[in-house]
């Protein structure tokens, strides 16, 4: 089968396409027909060897985490989907190629399409797992910066949806986008304290850092403190007294299949720029760039 992988830990220049074995799904496991494939900053990450402390990789390895596509075969013991099945989870093995394993998964609603389908596992997961360790709730003010990317387009509707006022920042090109997923936008950079306190007078109840880009220190100042501030991207974080929040091993298929339903009516929406397989590379170097908005996915045909 078709897939992307990298040998060695390096720039995008390491990863390359290349035809390796279909992996055969053990006991539990699933094998999909991969249609598209979320791309996420870990990914890239990982590929440089900046994670490899946290996520050990052995080489060669495919990247990515997330996936839909269509069932092609089962393991020993499953009994919950059948082969031909239309799914999305989570890859077991990488999703950079044509086939993926599978443990968690959920089916895939008729309206929602690959692309769509795929920007939905990590970054819907990511989201409401961090806003349930900040506790939100109806009626608080939530700061999240770096709002316009793949998890914040989610985090910042299921926020509003609990109630919640979120203030987001992002640069100059996504503060209409911010507007249009219900947050009030700002920009991020110098300034910001005051930024933020005018629009919200009364402080801000909790922080969701997503951009990695030296916001905590502004962060601790607009709390008074460091309680409720979490971070995906910051690894200071420790140093500051601050949560940082990594993917959990737990995985919960009915979340991401009442989150695919939403997406799929509407109730929910995602933005995506979708590159096929053979351009993994590309998609990585705009990924590693930052400022991305909504979610990168690669196709496959």
């Amino acid at each position: 089968m078709r897939a992307i992988l990298f040998d060695r830990f390096g720039g995008t220049e390491v990863l390359r396409e290349a035809d390796i074995e279909v992996p055969q799904p053990g006991p539990g496991q699933i094998r999909v027909r991969v249609k598209a494939a979320g791309l996420n900053a870990l990914d890239g990450k990982i590929r440089s060897g900046a994670m490899e402390a946290a996520f050990p990789t052995p080489l060669p390895a495919v990247p990515g985490g997330e996936l839909a596509g269509v069932v092609d075969a089962l393991g020993e013991g499953v009994q919950d989907v059948q082969v031909g099945d239309e799914v999305l989870g989570w890859s077991d093995t990488g999703s950079y190629a044509e086939y993926a394993l599978a443990t968690t998964v959920a089916p895939k609603p008729a309206g929602l399409d690959w692309p769509h389908a795929a920007a939905l596992p990590v970054a819907g997961a990511t989201a409401e797992r961090v806003l349930d360790l900040l506790g939100v709730a109806a009626g608080e003010t939530v700061l999240m910066h770096g709002a316009a990317g793949a998890v914040g387009t989610l985090a910042v509707q299921l926020a509003t949806a609990r109630g919640a006022h979120v203030i987001g920042t992002a640069g100059p090109a996504n503060q209409d986008y911010l507007t249009a997923l219900g947050a009030t936008a700002t920009l991020y950079g110098k300034g910001l304290v005051e930024r933020v306190r005018a629009l919200a007078p009364d402080g801000v109840d909790a922080v969701f850092d997503l951009a990695g880009k030296g916001a905590l220190e502004d962060s601790i100042t607009l709390r008074g403190g460091t309680e409720r501030i979490v971070t995906i991207a910051d690894l200071r974080a420790h140093q500051l007294g601050i949560t940082f929040s990594s993917s959990p091993r737990e995985r919960s298929a009915a979340a991401l299949a009442a989150l695919a339903q939403d997406a799929a009516t509407g109730k929910v929406v995602t933005t995506l720029t979708a590159y096929p397989l053979a351009e993994a590379a590309t998609a990585q170097q705009v990924s590693d760039a930052g400022h991305v908005r909504g979610k990168l996915v690669l196709t496959v045909d």
